[in-house]
């Protein structure tokens, strides 16, 4: 009784874990979770506050399906200020989180047939949210020694006549890259030569640890007016519950996201929108200190992995995600059976070091498995000290 679609559609596998995680929890068994994508901290107060003010102040009904004006202005503001971008709320949209506002685009902008392509390793959203809606996703490898950079030749080399757009996603969720200035313009200019759309996907850009956060849409009006910005209030702000992304881009585009929007969710919660605009316009020092806090765990977290035999793990330059490469440990053995690809190592470190991790198949590469540092000092390093002592304990 099931739609065609469902048959190819895989489930998220970062929730499956963190379920999985939070039910060993509950029978008693003592699990260090490195799966979840969201920040351990709490949502600023300020914030809070703002959601209290919108209650007690009765703005609790149906607003745009697009949302509400000051959020989109807000939008606008925050682009400007971080970004050097100029929108108007015309061109912006606020959606139920950042997978809501992607899924949005996938539908007002792919026919069945249409490719997109999408650099691998890639969050496991991108490639399940095309194949929904009948595209096709084409993976572009990057490579590990050049710290996963996009290879634009290699973009060039997957262009075909039924490519529509290209993703971009940078500081990268799963390898934590930042994508060079020169990776970004030569990605730019390969939009514009053949006509494709740029959806840049920046939800981690508050977690730039080298530098500051560049946007492709800067790469001059002809690049803007093919690239939709993708953000969210979830990583900054350690909102993930309130559910609040947006979206800035052409206004035909926008408009026509909005118009699916309208017939599926309509708008984003009211209360959740009034949140959201204390966290983009309000003082932003809770956001440094956080990317301060997450720089202190890389530090810590990579130099770790890095001790453990079998294992090596590129120092990443943003988000709060190390991808290990882990194929060193494939071969040895386990309750007698070998260790063949990312899900027999996830698997084995569940069982063995009471540690939960993503499988790197589900990202586009069987050789890592991604960890999140999105948790306090003390419970990285005694997950770290877990798996080096279970990952020395496995056979040749």
């Amino acid at each position: 009784m099931l739609a065609d679609r469902i048959k190819v559609l895989a489930p998220s596998p970062t929730l499956a874990i963190q379920a999985q995680a939070k039910a060993m929890r509950a029978q008693g068994i003592d699990v260090i979770s490195f799966g979840a994508g969201e920040p351990d901290f709490d949502t600023p107060e300020r914030i809070k506050e703002a959601a209290v003010r919108a209650m007690r102040k009765g703005q609790t009904k149906y607003t745009e399906a697009s949302g509400i004006v000051e959020l989109r202005e807000a939008v606008c503001r925050k682009l400007k200020r971080d970004n050097g971008l100029d929108y108007v709320p015309a061109e912006v949209l606020i959606s139920c989180g950042a997978k809501h506002t992607l899924y949005n685009l996938a539908v007002a902008l792919l026919n069945p047939g249409d490719e997109v392509l999408v650099p691998a390793p890639y969050w496991v959203s991108y490639p399940e949210q095309v194949k929904l809606v009948g595209g096709v996703p084409v993976a572009v490898p990057t490579e590990e020694a050049r710290g996963f950079q996009v290879d634009p030749d290699r973009l060039t080399a997957a262009l075909t006549p039924r490519t529509r757009a290209v993703v971009i996603n940078s500081p990268n969720n799963p390898t934590g890259a930042v994508f060079s200035h020169d990776t970004l313009r030569a990605v730019a200019d390969l939009a514009v030569k053949h006509d494709l759309l740029v959806v840049s996907d920046e939800c981690y850009e508050a977690l730039t640890y080298e530098g500051r956060h560049v946007s492709i849409a800067s790469f001059g009006p002809e690049v803007k007016a093919r690239t939709v910005v993708v953000n969210t209030c979830s990583k900054a702000y350690a909102m993930t519950g309130w559910r609040i992304g947006y979206a800035a881009g052409p206004p035909t585009l926008i408009k026509a996201m909005g118009d699916v929007q309208s017939q599926v969710t309509s708008n984003p919660s009211s209360i959740a929108q009034w949140a959201a605009v204390e966290a983009l316009a309000g003082p932003q020092d809770e956001v440094a200190k956080m990317a301060g806090e997450f720089d202190q765990r890389r530090r810590v977290m990579i130099p770790g992995l890095n001790a453990i035999p079998g294992v090596k793990c590129v120092t990443p330059g943003g988000a709060f995600y190390a991808f290990p490469n882990v194929a060193g440990l494939f071969g040895r053995r386990w309750q007698g059976k070998p260790l063949q690809g990312s899900a027999d190592v996830t698997a084995f470190l569940l069982e063995a070091a009471r540690v939960a991790v993503v499988p790197g198949l589900d990202f586009g590469s069987d050789a890592h498995i991604r960890l999140s540092y999105a948790t306090g000092l003390a419970t990285i390093q005694e997950g770290l000290s877990r798996m080096d002592q279970a990952i020395r304990s496995l056979s040749p």
